[in-house]
């Protein structure tokens, strides 16, 4: 009686016809796959009844939203984008994702307690601040941050590198001529933070703290009455480099409001990338986030830790920053010589 053959890798390549690298990526979550063909990938090797990773299949993750996620959920798409990233590349692995929203009663208890029911092998933490990052530490099963850092670097995390993305959108200001730039953001957390870091570090000219205009709130109401009284207290800026589209959505309004041209009086640079910036009046020039590789990655990094706890080794604590791409469109334009 002949001995069945075992499945291979390169078999799988075979048949579905791609490179035995690409069929590796997809089956192990590590590197990057395309949803689709990795769910062809999987969904030939058990046709063929390849043994795959069992400690990627049928598991739990549990993601943890903050208060900030939920509220960021409800008014733009960025936490949308994270979120379907995160649930594709689940799909894609059989990985089982259990949404949990943080309650500021108890939060400590609560979190803990339900990281340590039903045999979670990690947990996502999305949009978090420093407290709950400290509750975190003490949770006994991997623990992955995304869209945020610890800066003492005890937690893994997954974020876009904000730090560069302000500074990119900066420098095309800057080859555009423009000196005077203002920074329109709201304080808090460390990531906006990053954001503005990058406007200092593109600046060049040692702009002081005025051209760093804050809001109340993440609206676009809140941009446009910030711009607005900048007009009016006859602030001197030919550009605006908004920490959000939200802002630099706001910023347009309260340009036109003020009867500024964009971009021939004052150009405007969003940070973000959301689709529905093509759509403004005129179409906003924007730093694109990868906001569904940001969710994806942080589920990718969730498996390479257990894979590595599996094996009886510690893996390093890892900072995963994801690059960011200017789109240019008809909001921003040569400084207007005088």
């Amino acid at each position: 009686m002949n001995k069945k053959k075992r499945v291979r890798i390169s078999d799988i390549a075979e048949a579905v016809g791609v490179s035995t690298a690409t069929v590796s990526r997809a089956l192990s979550g590590e590197g990057y796959v395309s949803e689709d063909l990795a769910a062809k990938i999987r969904s030939a090797a058990l046709d063929m009844n390849y043994q795959l990773p069992q400690n990627l299949v049928n598991q739990k993750v549990l993601l943890a939203a903050s208060h900030d996620a939920m509220v960021d959920f409800q008014r733009n798409q960025f936490t949308t984008y994270v979120l379907q990233g995160l649930h594709e590349r689940a799909k894609s692995l059989n990985i089982e994702v259990v949404s949990y929203t943080l309650q500021t009663d108890n939060m400590v208890d609560r979190l803990q307690e339900k990281a340590a029911s039903d045999n979670f092998i990690g947990v996502l933490l999305l949009t978090v601040d420093d407290v709950l990052q400290d509750i975190a530490q003490a949770i006994a099963c991997p623990v992955v941050l995304i869209n945020g850092d610890d800066p003492d670097m005890h937690l893994s995390s997954v974020t876009p590198c904000n730090r560069s993305a302000a500074a990119l959108a900066t420098k095309h200001l800057r080859n555009l001529g423009h000196k005077k730039i203002l920074f329109l953001t709201k304080s808090g957390r460390r990531t906006i933070k990053r954001r503005k870091e990058g406007w200092q570090d593109a600046t060049q000219d040692k702009l002081d703290a005025s051209y760093v205009i804050e809001v109340d709130d993440w609206t676009a109401l809140s941009g446009q009455k910030a711009i607005e009284d900048a007009i009016d207290r006859k602030m001197n800026f030919s550009a605006i480099v908004a920490a959000a589209d939200v802002l630099a959505a706001g910023a347009l309004l309260g340009l036109a409001a003020k009867g500024r041209r964009v971009p021939e009086d004052t150009s405007v640079i969003g940070i973000d990338g959301l689709p529905q910036g093509e759509f403004l009046s005129p179409p906003l020039t924007s730093v694109a986030i990868p906001m569904q590789d940001v969710g994806a990655s942080s589920l990718d990094l969730i498996c390479e830790i257990v894979k590595y706890a599996e094996a009886k080794i510690t893996m390093p604590v890892k900072r995963i920053e994801l690059a960011c791409r200017l789109t240019t469109r008809a909001s921003t334009g040569a400084v207007k010589v005088l």
